[in-house]
Order: C-alpha cells, then structure tokens, then sequence
C-alpha cells in the first residue's frame, strides 16, 4: 500500500498537469466572473495539490521501514532501467514540504495574477497553461523525491528545468522575462549534462540504475570519483552554487509565486536531495566532498554579500537563496545529510513565507523596489508580522525554525574542523565553518536592512493607497508563517529526528538535530552584531539606505562581483564568436563548394548548350545543301540516254 501512495504521489498533480494544458486560454478582456478556462485551471491545480498533500500526509504517516519498489522496465545488454519508488522518513517529509508550497502557490496565484486587486478586473489570459506549469514542475520534483531509479530521476530533473522555463518566462509583457528564461534553461543544462554522464557511469559501473543497486555496488574509487564530481556538475547548475548560480537572481522576471517555488520547495532544494539520497557514494569519495565544500563555502559567502547591495525586493531575496543552499551543500560537504535536509525543510518554510510576502507588498504598492517603499508596517500589518516572521528565521532569530537548522549546520561543520569528523579532510570542516559564522553576521544585516527599507521609516515616494493582500493571498502567507516559526522546534521531538535521519539520508558522523549551550553562542553574538550594525546605521539617518556604510564596495557588490562580466567574457563572447566563425565557414566554405559547384554545372551546361545552338544552323544548311546536291546529282544522271 506504502509503495502504490508513493507511485501516486507524483502522478496526481501530472494528471492535474497535463489535463491543464488541453484548457484554452482565457479569452482576452475576459473578467474573472466570464472567464470559464481560468475557473477550470484553479480547480485543477489546487485539487492536484491539496491531493498531492493528502498524499505525502498519508505517506509521512505510514512509512516506518525503508520501502524499495522495483519492476524491470528495460533490459538491454544486462543494464538494467527500473520503475519503482524508493520512500522513507526524509523523502515523506521533503514531500510534504513541496506538497505544502505548490498548495500555497496555486492558491496565491489565483489572486496575484489578475490585473489588479478587485475581482471584476480583466485576467491574466495565461493563467490556464501557467497552473498546469506549476502542477507539472510539482509533478517533476515529487518524482525526483520518489523515484528509485536514477533514470527515473533524471526525468524528473529534466521535467524541471523545462518547466522553469516556461513558468519564468510567463509575463511576455517583461522584455527581460525570454532573456532571463533563456539564461537559466541554458546555465542549468551546462550541468545536466555533467549530471547525465554522472548517472550513465553509475548505471554502467553497477550494472544496474536502480539507485538500491547502484549503492549497494562496489564501484572502483576512480569511477566513484568521476561520478560524483560529474552529479556535483548538476548540482551546482540545479541549485545555483558558484560557478552556475548566476540564472537565479535573473530568474526574478518570472511571477512572485514562481520564484517561491523555485526557491523554497523545487529546482533548488533538488540537487541537494539527490546528493542526499546517493550520499554513501559521496562519502566514499573524499575528493568530490572536497570540492563541494570549497563550492559550499564560496557560494554561502557570494550571495549573502551581494544581497547587501540589492535595491529589488525580490533581487534580496534570491541571493539570499544562493547563501542559504550554501549552507545545505557545506552540510553535506562535512558529511551530514540529515543536517542538510533539516535546514531545507525549514528554508523551504520560510523562504515561500518572504516570497509570498514581498508579493504582496508588490502587489499593493506597484514596485520591487525598495528605494521607493517604506512606513508599510501601518497600512500592511499582517504581512509585516509575516515578513517579520520569516527575514527572523532566515537570520537565524532563535526560537525561530532558522535558528535550530543553521546552528545544526554550525556545529557539524565546527566537529569536522575540531574534531576531523566526518568523510572529508579536516580543513573542509574549518572552510565550512568560518564561512557559515561569517554569513550568519551578513545574512543578520541584509535582513535587518530589508524589513527596514520596506516597513519602518516614512514612505519615501507617494504610493497607491498599501493594503494587506486580499484573503486568496493573505492565507498562504499566513499558513507558512507557522512552520517558518515553529518547526525548529519539532526537532525536539524523537519521531520527526527518526524520520530524517532514515536509512541511506544519516552517518554515523551526524550529530544531534538540537544543539543547546555554548554551541549556540558564538553565532548568537555574531547575529546580534550584523543586525545591530545595520540598525545603527538606519537610526543615524532613517531616509538613507544603510548600504552607504558599503562605500566604494557597494557597485562591485549590487553586481555581485561582476561574476556575469566573467561569464560573459569567458563563455558568451567565445561561443558567440565560434559561432559566427562556424556561421562563415558554413556559408562561405561549404555553402560556397555546394553553390559553386551548382554555378559550374550551370556553366559548363550553358557553354555546351551554346555551342549546339551555333553548330545548329551550319548543320542544317550542311544538309540541306547536301540534300540539293544529292537531288541535282540524281536528276543529272536521270536524264542522260
């Protein structure tokens, strides 16, 4: 029974999905009341979420023993492709999470994408195959969290990227939203290929691509090496860590509810589950935990910098994403899985909380910027409670879900530095740890910055009448304010730490979910002193962004170190370059030879024809002349006696 609720787990919301893109679109100058297509699709995709949830629900509930299930699907040559579904505590709780987030996007979605606050406003005519997106991405991630084959996976983590796709590129209107679409399709494949070729090594080296298999196989420590290297390729690409994360913050064009998706629930919480879920294959394989610790580390500190900087709301918040992925890949990276996930599943909370949030403040004042914000606290105060909730847990405010999972980050990375425990060198731990101490101080003041800029002071440009959202999206963002708050806390609890740290998700090397005493002090004081700083420097001069302190260094962080000049110079202007090269060689070269040879034969042709056309008339004045004497001759001899 356990086994057929977790195969039905993802083809709920694909039925939701794919039923969803045979709707019309909704006809234009429709209103809400008329629009008959939009009704159907808010039907589809909240049914195939609230399903999906019941589902995990009843998984999470259910699943005690690790289940494996398995059906040979292809069997070529001894290699073997299975359908099946591999379900324990931590993929039920990672479903509820997604589950959770895709329900709250579909309801909130009704409400933002109109084309203003009031019921009988014209629609957004899209909204038919955006729903079915959304149930499609949602679809994609619950496979990759169920699957039990790695090919399974891989069509999920390809379902994904597709749908990220279409869904940022939604609002044609936005001239940067093909652009930005475009960019992430494309930064994200470069890793998927590393990714497949990580798999095929895998399936090939076992045999086998059921992942039961491929973990149980004892694979050569050159192979296992490559292999992860090649599935870290697609991590980095999935959840944008350095050097593939400069398509998120770009990823910003696509709508609000989107980008809580993609931040908090899929796309990137994906590659650090698949690192989770094959992580015996990564503990085996030091060199590769290296490399992603060095990659963790670089990252955490990258995009909590540059969210110091940021004007856009939304720009803020996506950094911090980057920072906040760096902090589950430095977990994984110091050998602690189960650390790892605690901190996605609260970041998936409160994250979709801030998103959702700065939705709503979108939505009522008309921009993302917060130069332009500010004294929303009294006309919005639902949603500055909300926000309030979620920047404390992101910065780590203890009780708050944040503080429990980042400290459990903290102090697994301090025993690998202190103590040399774990898979990985020594130093990994120490990389890991200072970097993490230091982002808690730079996540504390960005946060403290954002709630500031937005919600205290004077408004600092006249804006249409603030309000609080209306109730479609005001109940998402309240349901998510109580695990962002909350669920640090239920790591106290002996069941939820048994489910996350279920077989093949825990190492020995794990440490405690809940760390209390001196473990939590230096990372206390170090949040302090960044909020502190920041509000310091807003109580001198309320009206005055407090990232002047930043001086000279502020362009070089807005721009996030000029990472996408580089990329820009290292890759674009090279690949556009060949290509041109390519384009003249095709047109000039081999073009050239076709065409030519074409123009020759039509020349050589013409010049044959040419000569028959002149040899013609001497030719029949030959014969005819010849002819004349022929005829002379015979009467000539004809009439001699």
């Amino acid at each position: 029974m356990t086994g057929l609720l977790g195969a039905a787990l993802p083809v709920v919301p694909l039925l939701a999905g794919l039923i969803g893109l045979l709707l019309p679109p909704s006809p234009r100058g429709a209103t809400t009341g008329e629009d008959r297509a939009r009704r159907a699709a808010i039907a589809l995709g909240v049914t195939g979420a609230a399903g999906a949830l019941l589902i995990a629900l009843a998984l999470l509930a259910r699943v005690g023993d690790p289940v494996d299930t398995a059906t040979t699907w292809v069997d070529l040559g001894g290699l073997r492709v299975t359908l099946g579904v591999r379900l324990d505590g931590a993929a039920a709780l990672v479903a509820v999470a997604v589950t959770t987030v895709a329900l709250a996007v579909q309801v909130y979605s009704t409400a933002y994408l109109k084309r203003g606050p009031h019921d009988d406003v014209e629609v957004d005519h899209r909204y038919p195959p955006y729903a079915a997106q959304i149930s499609l991405f949602t679809a994609a991630m619950l496979l990759v969290v169920v699957a039990g084959d790695l090919v399974l996976l891989l069509v999920g983590w390809e379902v994904m990227g597709l749908c990220s796709y279409l869904l940022i590129a939604h609002d044609r209107r936005l001239p940067e939203a093909p652009a930005a679409a475009m960019k992430a399709f494309l930064v994200t494949r470069v890793g998927d290929v590393g990714f497949l070729l990580g798999i095929a090594l895998l399936g090939v080296s076992a045999g086998s691509f059921r992942i039961a298999d491929v973990l149980a196989h004892d694979h050569a420590t050159g192979t296992l090496t490559a292999a992860c290297l090649l599935l870290l390729a697609g991590v980095a690409g999935k959840s944008a860590q350095f050097p593939l994360h400069t398509w998120l913050p770009d990823a910003m064009a696509g709508p609000t509810p989107i980008s809580a998706l993609i931040h908090a629930a899929t796309m990137v919480a994906a590659g650090v589950y698949a690192v989770a879920r094959l992580f015996p294959l990564f503990a085996a394989a030091p060199t590769a935990l290296a490399v992603l610790g060095v990659m963790a580390s670089i990252t955490l500190l990258l995009g909590a910098f540059a969210a110091t900087a940021q004007d856009d709301l939304k720009r803020v918040l996506a950094w911090s994403t980057v920072s906040q992925i760096g902090y589950m890949t430095g977990a994984l990276a110091v050998g602690a899985p189960t650390a790892a996930l605690f901190h996605l599943l609260t970041h998936a909370a409160f994250k979709a909380l801030l998103f959702l949030a700065a939705g709503a403040v979108i939505h009522a004042v008309g921009t993302t910027l917060m130069s332009r914000m500010g004294g929303l606290r009294r006309d919005m105060p639902v949603t500055f409670w909300c926000t309030l909730i979620g920047l404390g847990a992101l910065a780590g405010v203890p009780p708050l879900s944040g503080f429990w999972s980042k400290d459990g980050v903290l102090a697994v990375a301090e025993a690998a530095a202190l103590d040399g425990a774990g898979p990985a060198p020594a130093w990994v731990g120490w990389l890991v740890w200072l970097a993490g101490l230091v982002g808690v101080a730079v996540t504390a003041w960005y946060a403290t910055r954002l709630l500031l800029r937005t919600f205290l002071g004077e408004a600092r440009t006249p804006l249409l009448a603030p309000h609080d959202p209306p109730a479609a999206m005001r109940w998402p963002v309240l349901l998510l304010a109580v695990p962002a708050a909350l669920l640090g806390l239920v790591a106290f609890l002996p069941a939820f730490a048994d489910r996350l740290r279920a077989p093949g998700t825990g190492t020995e090397s794990d440490v405690e979910l809940v760390h209390l005493g001196l473990a939590l002090l230096l990372p206390t004081v170090l949040l302090l002193v960044g909020a502190g700083l920041a509000w310091a420097g807003w109580r001198r001069d309320p009206a005055a962004d407090p990232a002047r302190a930043l001086g000279p260094l502020r362009p070089v962080l807005a721009a996030a170190f000029r990472l996408d000049d580089v990329q820009h110079a290292l890759v674009v202007r090279p690949t556009t370059a060949l290509a041109r090269v390519t384009r003249t060689g095709d047109e000039v070269v081999v073009d050239g030879a076709v065409e030519g040879s074409g123009r020759g034969a039509i020349g050589l042709g013409g010049g044959l024809a040419t000569l028959h056309r002149a040899a013609l008339p001497r030719a029949a004045a030959a014969v005819l002349a010849g002819a004349l004497l022929v005829g002379l001759a015979a009467v000539l001899i004809g009439g001699q006696p």
